[in-house]
């Protein structure tokens, strides 16, 4: 074959596609404008937001909510410290876990508010040398110190020893 019949073959296969395409009834539909739609119908805007209250919990469900709080970002804060994790890691750690013991603190009566307030003031202490202890130097030592204070709470503030001491 020469290159004029090539030439002409291709010529004609263009052709038979451009013509099958522009004949095509959905190209057609698709490639018109469509008119607009003026009546529609208007959806008006919230523009305050509702608040639904969350479900009252016993204070049962919630001295249990804020332990497992706790003891999770406790656990994370004993992770953080172990795997050199970064400074603001095991700061938010600690403030978290604080956090959840102030909330378990506002459900104990007096007496064991007291006791709480013990190792509460233990954390913000472990916290306060880690924030201070830029280069993690003493890594090891605020592990065994989490660790500490993890055994004493889960050993005196498990829900089974604190039962008689939630306020109802």
């Amino acid at each position: 074959m020469n290159s004029y019949t090539l030439y002409a073959m291709r010529y004609t296969l263009a052709l038979f596609l451009l013509f099958n395409i522009i004949g095509c009834d959905s190209f057609a539909r698709k490639s018109t404008r469509k008119t607009k739609k003026e009546n529609l119908p208007v959806e008006e805007m919230v523009l305050a937001p509702e608040e639904y209250k969350p479900p009252q919990l016993s204070a049962e469900e919630r001295y249990r909510q804020y332990f497992l709080y706790w003891k999770s970002w406790h656990d994370e804060l004993i992770t953080a410290i172990a795997d050199k994790a970064s400074q603001k890691r095991k700061i938010d750690c600690a403030m978290e876990a604080i956090e959840n013991l102030v909330n378990l603190r506002g459900l104990l009566n007096q007496a064991a508010q007291v006791k709480l307030d013990i190792q509460i003031n233990k954390l913000k202490e472990l916290q306060e040398q880690i924030a201070a202890d830029i280069y993690a130097n003493a890594g090891t030592n605020y592990v065994q110190a989490a660790e500490r204070i993890r055994r004493n709470i889960m050993r005196d503030f498990s829900y089974h020893k604190v039962a008689r001491d939630v306020i109802q």
